[in-house]
C-alpha cells in the first residue's frame, strides 16, 4: 500500500524495525512512544538473540530444525507449531537485515559471529552484542536508523506521546451525531469473534497531556508486556500493559494471558537487575544458603533447565529450606538463593568475567559485589508474557487494520514458556512479516484468515469482569485528572506477587481478584475510568492511566489463571499440579481466548490519500 499511513506504536524492536521496513516500502510511518526511543524492554535485554546461522557459520551439528525441537519443548507443547517453523526458518533473514541497519554482533578470533549457550538450548547459536549489553546494542542502531530516516521527513517521531484510545472509521462522515460505534446485537462471526469496525486511527496524550488524534490505515501495537504488574520485576518502568489494554478496549481477541514466565536470577537486591541466563550456560551455579547446588534435585538439565522450571525450583527449595527450619526451631534464613559465578573465572582466566559479561561485572560492582568470589543473591522476577494480543502468523489481529508484534502479541511461538533468547528474535520476525501483510495487497487478501475459524470457535470466553469499554474518552480524561481513586500500584504489585507470580491457588488468586472488584469499577466503565493510588503522592495524569491499565489487565491475567485449573508451563497451580504421567512437552495447544463483548470504539474522519502527517 504504496503511501498508505501506519502509526506503530512502541519502540522496542519490534516497533523499530517495523517502522524502518514500512519507511523502506514507501510508506508513510508514524512512530510513537510514550517515552523516549530508548525506554523499552529490548534496551535492557543482556542475553541475546538466537537464530541458526548458515552453514559454516553455525555451531557444529545444529539446525533450524534443532531450534525448532528446542523451541517446541520448552514451549511445555503449548506452542503454535506453525508459527514457531516460520520464527526459526526465517531467522537468518533478520539477522542479516538487523547487520543491514548497522547492528554489529561479537566476533570471534577467527572474525565469525560468536555463538553461545544458554539454557534448555540443544546448541551454541545465541548472538551477542557488547558481551552482554545485546538489546542496548540492537535498539542503538535500529534508533541511529529511525532518526536517520525521520531527518529525510520518511517517519514521523512522536516521543513522549502515550496512545490512550484506538478509533474506527466514521462509517457516515457527515452525521457528527453518530459518534461511536459497537458490535451488533448479533452471534459471533465463523471465525468465534464479534465482528469490529476497522481501526482507522489512534488517540494519545501529547507531550503536554492534551489529547491528540491521528488518523491511519493501520496500527501496528508494538507496546511490549507488563511487568509491573509485579513487585519483583526486571522489566523497565514503561512496561504497564498498554498495548493489551487498547487491544482488549477495541474488541481484539486475546490469549494465553496465564502464561507469565519469571526469570529465576535476577539481583534480590537494589532494582532486580538481571544475572542474563547466559551466565549459567558460561558455568555458574544456583546454591542454597548452605552451599548446596540443588537444582540437580529438581531437574535433570540442572541450572539449565527451562525458567519455569528454574523459578519454581528455587521457590520449592526454599520452601523445603524453610519448613525444616521451623521443624528444628531455627531461623528460616534468607528468601533467595545465590549464583555462584567464581567457576567460570577460574576456568577461563582473570578477567574472564569482565570481558564476558561487561554490564553485569559493572553493575555488581556498584552494589559492592565481586562475583569473581562473591556469590550473587537472586530470586525470581517477573520478566516477559507470552501471552497478549492474539496474531495470525502476519501479525494480523482479529480487528481488521490493527497489527500487533513483539511481547505485546500473542502468535503462539512461545506456548506456555518462552525458550531464552526467542523474545527478540520474534519482535523481528513477526513485525517484518506485519509490515508485510500491510504493505501487500496480496497478503491482505492472504487466505490465512481462516485461521480464525479454527483458532476461535468454543474457545472463546465472555470476559465482561472488565470490559473497559471506551465512551466518551475526553470527559473521562477530566474524570481521572480531578477523581483519582482505585487499588493503587504499589497495592496491586504486592497482592500479585504475593498470589499470581510463580505458584498460584485458587483462593490466593480469588483473593486478587476481589481485590481488584473492591477497589474499582470494572463493569461497563470508561476505558479512562477513575483510577487512582493510595498514599498521598501526587503523581501524573499518564501514570493514573498507566494505573488504570495495569488494573485491567491484572483483571485478565488473573481470570485467565483461575480458568486454567491445570498446570503448564510458566502458569503453575499448586491446587493443580503437574501430574507425574505428562511429561512437559506431551501436550496439545489448548489456549484461552477472551474476547471483550461490549468492546467500542470512537470514530474519527476517515484519512483521504492526499493527506500528508
Amino acid at each position: 500500500m504504496t503511501n498508505s499511513h501506519l502509526v506503530v506504536v512502541g519502540s522496542g524492536i519490534a516497533g523499530l524495525y517495523g517502522a524502518l521496513l514500512a519507511a523502506e516500502a514507501g510508506s508513510r510511518v508514524t512512530l510513537l512512544t510514550k517515552g523516549t526511543l530508548a525506554q523499552s524492554n529490548t534496551h535492557h535485554a543482556q542475553g541475546g538473540i538466537c537464530a541458526v546461522l548458515a552453514e559454516g557459520e553455525a555451531a557444529p551439528g545444529d539446525s533450524v530444525w534443532a531450534h525448532i525441537a528446542d523451541t517446541l519443548k520448552a514451549g511445555a507443547g503449548q506452542c503454535d507449531p506453525e508459527a514457531v517453523r516460520v520464527l526459526c526458518t526465517e531467522a537468518a533473514t533478520d539477522i542479516a537485515a538487523l547487520e543491514r541497519f548497522g547492528v554489529r554482533f561479537d566476533r570471534d578470533a577467527s572474525g565469525r559471529r560468536s555463538l553461545g549457550l544458554e539454557g534448555a538450548h540443544s546448541a551454541a547459536r545465541i548472538l551477542h552484542a557488547g558481551g552482554d549489553a545485546t538489546g542496548a546494542a540492537i535498539a542503538n542502531g535500529l534508533i541511529a536508523a529511525i532518526r536517520e530516516q525521520a531527518a529525510l521527513g520518511l517517519i514521523t517521531l512522536l516521543e513522549n506521546s502515550f496512545a490512550t484510545e484506538l478509533l474506527a472509521a466514521n462509517p457516515d462522515a457527515a452525521n457528527p451525531e453518530a459518534p461511536e460505534t459497537e458490535a451488533p446485537e448479533t452471534e459471533v462471526d465463523d471465525g468465534g469473534t464479534f465482528p469490529r469496525a476497522p481501526i482507522a486511527g489512534i488517540a494519545y496524550l501529547d507531550s503536554a497531556d492534551e489529547r491528540q488524534t491521528l488518523a491511519a490505515d493501520a496500527v501496528l501495537l508494538a507496546t511490549g508486556g507488563a511487568g509491573q504488574l509485579f513487585e519483583f520485576t526486571t522489566n523497565p518502568h514503561v512496561a504497564t500493559g498498554d498495548g493489551v489494554a487498547l487491544a482488549w478496549r477495541a474488541g481484539a481477541v486475546l490469549a494465553d494471558l496465564e502464561y507469565f514466565q519469571f526469570h529465576p536470577t535476577a539481583l534480590a537486591v537494589g532494582q532486580n537487575f538481571l544475572i542474563s541466563e547466559a551466565v549459567r550456560g558460561a558455568g555458574a551455579v544456583l546454591r542454597d544458603s548452605k552451599g548446596e547446588a540443588f537444582m540437580a534435585r529438581y531437574h535433570p538439565e540442572g541450572d539449565l533447565a527451562p525458567r519455569d522450571v528454574v523459578s519454581r525450583s528455587i521457590a520449592a527449595h526454599l520452601g523445603t529450606l524453610a519448613e525444616n527450619a521451623r521443624i528444628a526451631g531455627e531461623p528460616e534464613g534468607p528468601a533467595h538463593v545465590f549464583l555462584d559465578a567464581s567457576g567460570i573465572e577460574e576456568a577461563n582466566g582473570a578477567g574472564y568475567l569482565a570481558r564476558r559479561f561487561p554490564t553485569i561485572d559493572a553493575a555488581t560492582a556498584k552494589l559492592g559485589f565481586d562475583w569473581r568470589r562473591d556469590w550473587l543473591p537472586v530470586a525470581p522476577a517477573a520478566h516477559y508474557w507470552m501471552g497478549g494480543v492474539t496474531t495470525d502468523l502476519h501479525g494480523r489481529t482479529t480487528v481488521p487494520g490493527l497489527y500487533a508484534a513483539g511481547e505485546v502479541a500473542c502468535t503462539g511461538v512461545h506456548g506456555a514458556n518462552r525458550l531464552a533468547s526467542n523474545s527478540l528474535l520474534e519482535g523481528l520476525v513477526f513485525s517484518r512479516r506485519a509490515v508485510a501483510a500491510f504493505t501487500s495487497p496480496d497478503q491482505q487478501a492472504s487466505t490465512d484468515q481462516h485461521a480464525w475459524s479454527m483458532k476461535f470457535n468454543a474457545a472463546t470466553h465472555d470476559a465482561a469482569t472488565h470490559d473497559a469499554a471506551t465512551h466518551d474518552a475526553a470527559t473521562a480524561l477530566e474524570g481521572i485528572r480531578n477523581h483519582p481513586a482505585g487499588l493503587g500500584r504499589e497495592t496491586l504489585r504486592h497482592v500479585m506477587g504475593q498470589h499470581a507470580a510463580v505458584v498460584r491457588d485458587t483462593k490466593g488468586l480469588q483473593l486478587v481478584e476481589t481485590a481488584l472488584h473492591k477497589e474499582t469499577a470494572l463493569h461497563n466503565e470508561p476505558a479512562v475510568q477513575s483510577v487512582g493510588h493510595s498514599g498521598s503522592e501526587t503523581r501524573s495524569l499518564r501514570q493514573e492511566l498507566e494505573d488504570q491499565n495495569l488494573e485491567l489487565v491484572a483483571g485478565l491475567l488473573v481470570r485467565a489463571s483461575l480458568a486454567r485449573e491445570n498446570s503448564v508451563g510458566a502458569h503453575y497451580r499448586a491446587d493443580f499440579p503437574q501430574g507425574a504421567d505428562t511429561p512437559l512437552g506431551s501436550a496439545t495447544r489448548d489456549s484461552n481466548h477472551w474476547v471483550n463483548p461490549d468492546a467500542r470504539l470512537t470514530t474519527i474522519e476517515p484519512q483521504r490519500e492526499s493527506e500528508t502527517v
